[in-house]
């Protein structure tokens, strides 16, 4: 767990950084460049995309659903940034809703989807902001944004909040290992440049069992993790068992008795 006395959170009472989001809203025009500062995000997006709807159909027992297998389930897309989850996910027949904290980043979202038809809602909030509204989901999503976030622990015990009884909370994130520091932030910052530097923080990742006791600490059950690994002669990223740099994760939300 995050030692809560090292963390901080916007004066606003959001769970955010913003300098985060700020770095994020000056690229807020590059997100549907496959090759731009965003390119590695692109590049991960099919294993990701298989991973949520193989894990959503078996939860959800959607199986027979054809090209719409998450058909009337309802998504939420926490820190969606330019929307590379959200719009697959609207595709896959899910009812997706995106938020996030950055306004330039959100209307560039908004603006793809409009472009390629899909009715998407986007809104410049937090989960913070939204948890207020009471507003539930079948499955809540947070890609990525574990290793931006103040505090890890609070953000997903919000996110958990947001989850329906009997649905589930989707994470992916960065492990916190001497391999992550090597390849997340040396090679693809500073030798491949995939990323901007400072991109990253190795002091914010997060170790699978800082995830699991996360997870388990917002009542969520059950969390299953996949490793995303990249295969370097094909230039993909692949789900894979080796968990020591990306990782996803998905956990349960009990029924209510």
């Amino acid at each position: 767990m995050m030692n809560a006395e090292t963390t901080m959170t916007d004066p606003t009472g959001a769970n955010v950084d913003p300098e985060e989001i700020r770095r994020f809203a000056e690229q807020a025009a590059a997100w549907w460049d496959p090759n731009g500062a965003f390119r590695p995000l692109h590049k991960i997006g099919p294993a990701r995309i298989t991973f949520i709807r193989d894990r959503l159909v078996q939860h959800f027992g959607r199986h027979g659903g054809g090209m719409r297998p998450l058909k009337g389930l309802s998504v939420l897309d926490v820190g969606c940034g330019g929307g590379l989850i959200c719009e697959p996910l609207r595709r896959l027949g899910a009812d997706v809703t995106g938020i996030d904290p950055g306004v330039e980043t959100v209307a560039a979202a908004r603006a793809h989807a409009a472009q390629q038809g899909l009715e998407i809602e986007y809104c410049a909030t937090t989960i913070e902001d939204l948890a207020e509204a009471g507003d539930t989901f079948d499955a809540v999503l947070a890609l990525e944004v574990l290793e931006h976030v103040p505090d890890a622990d609070s953000f997903v015990a919000t996110c958990a909040r947001r989850v329906r009884p009997g649905g589930a909370l989707i994470v992916s994130t960065i492990n916190r290992t001497a391999k992550s520091y090597a390849l997340a932030i040396v090679a693809a910052e500073y030798i491949l440049r995939w990323l901007p530097r400072g991109t990253h923080d190795w002091d914010k990742f997060l170790t699978l069992d800082q995830v699991r006791a996360a997870l388990e600490a917002a009542g969520l059950e059950e969390p299953v993790f996949d490793g995303i690994a990249f295969d370097a002669l094909r230039d993909t990223w692949e789900l894979s068992s080796d968990t020591d740099v990306n990782y996803i994760a998905i956990a349960s939300k009990p029924n209510q008795a």
